[in-house]
């Protein structure tokens, strides 16, 4: 097979897993600046106060979680919450992502009713209300053979995605006490069999201490939720140290990090979820071209592209792959390879980690009699 030029078009045929996407970094403007207009109508908020941040393309990492302190605002009750959810699996199966872990922090809203389990809910609820493509959320119970919750396919919509496997990851604020990051965790080991398959530690990495909420992220282990931490996202090297020592199964970003927690973290082949865009819209990786990526690509390190927060900058994991192509000369092989890799680290089980190799399999014939 001839190798051809990677386009758009070409990524957004490949098949692709998305492992590191927050669900509030992935509403779409259009319903942030509706909510923030029917919040305006309440007197809560002045919509022109918000509107520029909102459509404003290109921030720093402090103006992102500025932006996130206005989206927690926005998105405070369980209908906007199920919306967004719906409409963030949606994109992302227009996409062509095959697998998605979407990771939202639960919250509590005692002015609505709201408890941590009620805005998890509400994230299933808008799940399971998508109607574009077929989504299989609930995993199956090998022992009881509970089936699959599955959404069929409308009639009068094709859809590039024939099916969409999502489960969530509950994230632990960093911000957050230990009682408060325990309870997630609980939470989490209570809603395995409602789609809920491990732990994220996220949050502005400038605030909160990572030893705060240890003993929460060790009862997860206790439990045998997987788990996938945040690191390096600033400057922190006790921290970074630490949490390579932890060794999760995941990390995301691995930004800051100087030779030796480089070693540390080649030798552990602790699995990275690499958002490009991210990383240079918040000025954390100076260009594409000096991005970590390619030293861990080249190194044959373990990673995934990722999006991080799609609404929030204005990509998509299609995009992703053709950055990674035209800044680093990847070829579709590489490319196909390379998201064919990241079945390995899905916290999925071993059913739902065939029926992806299966896909993958099928698109690699197509590619080569392109």
């Amino acid at each position: 097979m001839e190798e051809e030029r990677v386009d758009m078009e070409w990524c957004r045929w490949l098949p692709k897993i998305e492992l590191h996407a927050h669900l509030n970094g992935s509403i779409r403007d259009s319903t942030l600046l509706e909510l923030a207009k029917i919040l305006d109508d309440k007197n809560v908020i002045v919509f022109s106060d918000v509107e520029h941040v909102v459509l404003k393309a290109d921030r720093s990492l402090r103006e992102c979680f500025t932006m996130f302190d206005l989206i927690h605002l926005l998105a405070t009750d369980h209908k906007a919450i199920r919306r967004i959810a719906k409409e963030a699996v949606e994109d992302f199966a227009a996409e062509n992502v095959i697998y998605l872990e979407l990771r939202t922090t639960p919250k509590k809203n005692d002015s609505i009713g709201m408890t941590k389990r009620s805005y998890v809910e509400a994230v299933i609820a808008g799940i399971e209300s998508v109607e574009t493509v077929k989504v299989e959320f609930i995993p199956s119970d090998e022992n009881t053979k509970k089936p699959i919750k599955t959404i069929p396919i409308i009639d009068s919509y094709e859809p590039k995605t024939k099916k969409i496997y999502v489960r969530l990851l509950l994230s632990i604020d960093r911000r957050e006490t230990t009682a408060a990051a325990l309870e997630t965790v609980e939470l989490a080991s209570e809603m395995k069999d409602s789609g809920v398959i491990g732990i994220d530690l996220s949050g502005n990495p400038r605030i909160g201490d990572w030893f705060t909420v240890l003993p929460a992220l060790n009862r997860a282990k206790e439990l045998e939720l997987p788990i996938t931490l945040h690191c390096g996202e600033v400057p922190n090297k006790k921290e970074i140290q630490a949490m390579l020592e932890f060794c999760p199964q995941r990390i995301g970003h691995a930004v800051f990090l100087e030779d030796d927690e480089w070693k540390t973290l080649k030798s552990s082949y602790i699995p990275v979820e690499i958002c490009l865009s991210s990383n240079v819209k918040t000025r954390c990786v100076p260009s594409y071209d000096d991005h970590h990526f390619i030293d861990l690509y080249n190194a044959k390190h373990p990673l995934v592209l990722c999006t991080d927060d799609p609404g929030m900058f204005s990509i998509s994991l299609s995009r992703e792959y053709y950055i990674a192509a035209k800044t680093f000369g990847l070829t579709k092989a590489q490319l196909h390879e390379m998201a064919m890799e990241a079945i390995t680290y899905v916290f999925a089980d071993h059913k739902v980690k065939k029926a992806l190799e299966e896909i993958f399999k099928d698109s690699e014939r197509k590619l080569t009699q392109q």
